[in-house]
């Protein structure tokens, strides 16, 4: 048994005397208040509106609604006026007398005349100056129906990618980098239940269906105290709610895809329904292509690939107190290679599902537990000649987690939890028979245990300055392996003028599981590895400070942000590693270090006919293995030194939007051969080709830059939120670089010259139109 990270019990005392330091600050300033609690939804769908924002002009004091549309203010006893502000909704203002604790609920309705405007995001630009939290962003599914899309398929997760911080892998793909962290290192979450792959069609495709998410929130530092077991990001999805009063059916009709919604009550207004589902059909026209072309000698059969999901979810209303909801998803990606004397299917996928109660004590403290379940599996079954293989590998999680939040007065407010995870690991199980019996299998079947408590308290001091200090406190076990560790988290807010906010924070993290990859990219194949004797677990810290502004009447927010990161136990595959092929992986890996430093700034308009984001990243990150590289340091394979993204919408008529984005990256670091050694084999006299490469990530791809247009036609909007979506990808051709290859050189007459090789650019996507047709009745 061994015990990571004793320093940390030094850093837990000095959060100790913060706690401490908190609460006896708040006895004194705490005077005998009133209550003033209450919750906001939308009026037809009943779902709880998020980040709205609660305001008290006469005091000068206001909040925002929490993810379940709860707020609460301390007040004295007095007449006040209320104002309730949303994007997208009626400005509600209320007039009341407080002379006991209430409770007030708000129903707000939606404004057609606010909605010909653009909505970005649903905080306001005042909420995100107030608030105490930074390096966030928040996307919804209105966001991402404006922005060109990719074939025409929605895509919240590449709409992430457009925000500073954050950068995508190779073209197309939906990976995220977050702030110098591999895709690995970015806890996914839905609905309470973790997700370890969040992509189809190899990446080029996100997992989620839009109709069937409300939001997303994505976390690059800052990490409130309850999430934990990854070190780069937070990417928190929210699903949707089916509507309590009405039936709607909505969905799209797309070049590649389909999907379909159908939402309703079982109960009116009190237990609803949603279900969606999503196909693409290239499948369909494939084997019509290779029937064409079954003549020709240099044509190669295009496999059958498709890809398909599901997902439910029900919401239920149990009493005044209790809120019952259950969330599943199901998705897979079935992809099939016949060729002569060679069959092959792969199937890979997750199952998802999730139940949470949620139950209010009193005006002051709510709670959500939640029991939830995750797997993804990765299986290829094949035949060559008379031989039959199958290889599989999966990993399954089941986890219990409690998350109370205690709302003491305005100024402050306590969040404490604790949460249960039973991990189960099939790595790389291989089966191999003449006969498809008398299995002859190797792998490993691994088991662990996760488990975490956290406490964090949200302090506002004075008008001017919030605290909010956190500690989260995590154990893992894999079979007599145990080790554990503090994470602290600390941010702070000053006010230096009515629009204008100093922020700052430290975060630390750990991360018990590992993905383990032989190439670059994230791949079906890839697998989670849990923390053992030879690999410990990894650990992050990062700084960050910055500024928020609210300009021109808070039409426009700027902020700026620079950030620090120290990443420990950073692991990576020895040169000449297969994981299949080693009986116990974790031999395989090299353990090293990283850091990643940058500054990221970001101005986006909320306002007006035009809308939009300007986003630039400056960063730097690196790594460093006693064993890669002769130990030298060496940048990571997604460090990019710029990164830039504008995105704008204009509204020309009610009925049109148009709007583009055009993003620019450095390119990313790679390893190539630096030469080959020849040799002759005695018995073919055939020569073979040995590559010599260079040191590792030394080669710097060409950068890379697109502009996508896209344009929004609504029909009939009185009637229906139906549309049809124009778009085009890569509209001035640019052939970005997805992947560099050397090629023997052929002579005049087509024949193979001795040992010259040249280097060849591959590059996937040409100037890609496409249409989509949307509909909601």
């Amino acid at each position: 048994m061994q015990i990571v990270n004793c320093e940390m019990l030094r850093v837990s005392k000095y959060f100790s005397l913060i706690f401490f330091f908190s609460v006896c600050t708040l006895s004194y300033l705490h005077a005998q208040q009133l209550q003033l609690t209450g919750k906001l939804i939308d009026e037809v769908t009943k779902e709880p509106l998020i980040g709205a924002y609660i305001n008290v002009p006469a005091k000068t004091i206001g909040t925002t609604s929490d993810e379940k549309g709860f707020y609460k203010l301390s007040l004295e006893k007095d007449s006040i006026t209320l104002i309730f502000e949303y994007l997208g909704y009626k400005t509600i203002t209320k007039k009341i007398f407080l002379a006991k604790n209430t409770e007030l609920n708000i129903e707000m309705k939606v404004d057609k005349t606010d909605l010909k405007e653009v909505i970005v995001e649903a905080n306001s630009v005042k909420a995100t100056v107030d608030k105490t939290q930074m390096s966030v962003n928040t996307i919804d599914t209105k966001d991402a129906k404006l922005i060109p899309v990719f074939f025409g398929e929605i895509d919240l997760m590449k709409t992430l990618s457009l925000k500073p911080g954050v950068q995508s892998g190779t073209e197309g793909t939906s990976g995220l980098y977050v702030r110098g962290g591999g895709p690995d290192q970015n806890l996914i979450i839905m609905d309470d239940a973790l997700v370890f792959n969040a992509s189809h069609l190899l990446g080029f495709f996100s997992l989620l269906n839009s109709d069937a998410v409300k939001n997303i929130e994505l976390y690059k530092g800052d990490f409130p105290a309850q999430f934990g077991g990854r070190l780069s990001s937070v990417v928190d999805i929210k699903m949707a709610e089916g509507s309590k009063e009405k039936y709607h059916i909505k969905g799209g009709l797309g070049i590649v895809s389909s999907r379909l919604s159908v939402e309703g009550p079982i109960v009116k207004n009190k237990v609803s329904f949603i279900v969606s589902g999503r196909r693409t059909y290239v499948d369909l026209f494939t084997p019509y292509i290779n029937k064409r072309n079954e003549n020709n000698r240099d044509f190669d059969k295009i496999p059958s690939y498709f890809f398909y999901d599901f997902n439910t979810k029900i919401s239920a209303d149990l009493g005044k107190k209790d809120k019952l909801y259950a969330t599943g998803y199901y998705g897979r990606d079935v992809l099939n290679v016949n060729n002569d004397n060679f069959d092959a299917s792969i199937r890979w996928g997750n199952i998802i599902g999730s139940v949470r109660w949620h139950h209010e004590y009193n005006s002051k403290l709510f709670s959500n537990t939640s029991f939830s379940f995750s797997n993804y599996r990765y299986g290829v079954l094949y035949q060559a000649e008379q031989l039959f293989n199958k290889l599989q590998t999966d990993v399954t999680d089941y986890t219990l987690k409690a998350d109370y939040q205690y709302y003491h007065s305005d100024i402050h407010s306590v969040k404490f939890g604790a949460m249960l995870t039973w991990h189960h690991f099939n790595i790389g199980r291989s089966q191999r028979s003449v006969d498809a019996s008398n299995d002859k299998g190797q792998g490993n079947l691994l088991n662990a245990r996760e488990a975490a408590i956290y406490v964090s308290d949200e302090i506002k001091l004075t008008s001017k300055w919030n605290l909010n200090a956190g500690l989260r406190l995590t154990g893992f076990m894999n079979d007599s392996n145990f080790y554990g560790g503090l994470e602290p988290r600390l941010s702070s807010r000053y006010k230096i003028g009515q629009n204008i906010s100093l922020k700052a924070s430290f975060s630390r993290m750990y991360q018990y599981l590992h993905l383990v990859s032989n190439s670059g990219a994230t791949l079906p194949n890839d697998i989670w590895y849990p923390s053992n004797s030879n690999i410990k677990p990894q650990r992050s810290d990062q700084v960050a400070g910055g500024i928020s502004i609210g300009l021109l009447d808070n039409q426009y927010l700027l902020t700026n942000e620079i950030y620090y990161k120290w990443m420990k136990r950073q692991i990576d595959l020895k040169d000449g590693a297969a994981i299949f092929e080693i009986p116990d992986v974790s031999t395989g890996f090299a353990v090293g270090k990283g850091w990643s430093y940058g500054n990221e700034i970001y101005l986006e308009k909320k306002k007006g006919k035009l809308t939009g984001w300007l986003g630039y990243t400056l960063s730097w990150t690196w790594r460093q293995f006693d064993e890669i590289n002769n130990g030298n340091k060496f940048p990571a394979r997604y460090d990019r030194r710029h990164n830039v993204s504008v995105v704008a919408m204009y509204r020309i008529s009610d009925r049109i939007t148009l709007s583009a984005s055009w993003v620019y990256a450095s390119g990313n670091s790679v390893t190539l051969p630096s030469g080959r050694f020849v040799f002759q084999d005695n018995g073919t006299a055939e020569l073979n080709y040995i590559p010599e490469f260079m040191p590792r990530n030394s080669f710097r791809m060409p950068d890379a830059h697109r502009l996508d247009i896209g344009l929004v036609w609504k029909i009939r909007p009185k009637h229906n939120d139906s549309d049809i979506t124009f778009s085009i990808y890569n509209v001035y051709n640019r052939r970005n670089p997805y992947f560099i290859y050397f090629a023997r050189v052929k002579d005049a007459n087509g024949e193979y010259t001795a040992q010259e090789f040249r280097a060849k650019q591959v590059a996937l996507f040409p100037i890609i139109p496409s249409v989509t047709y949307n509909f909601r009745f």
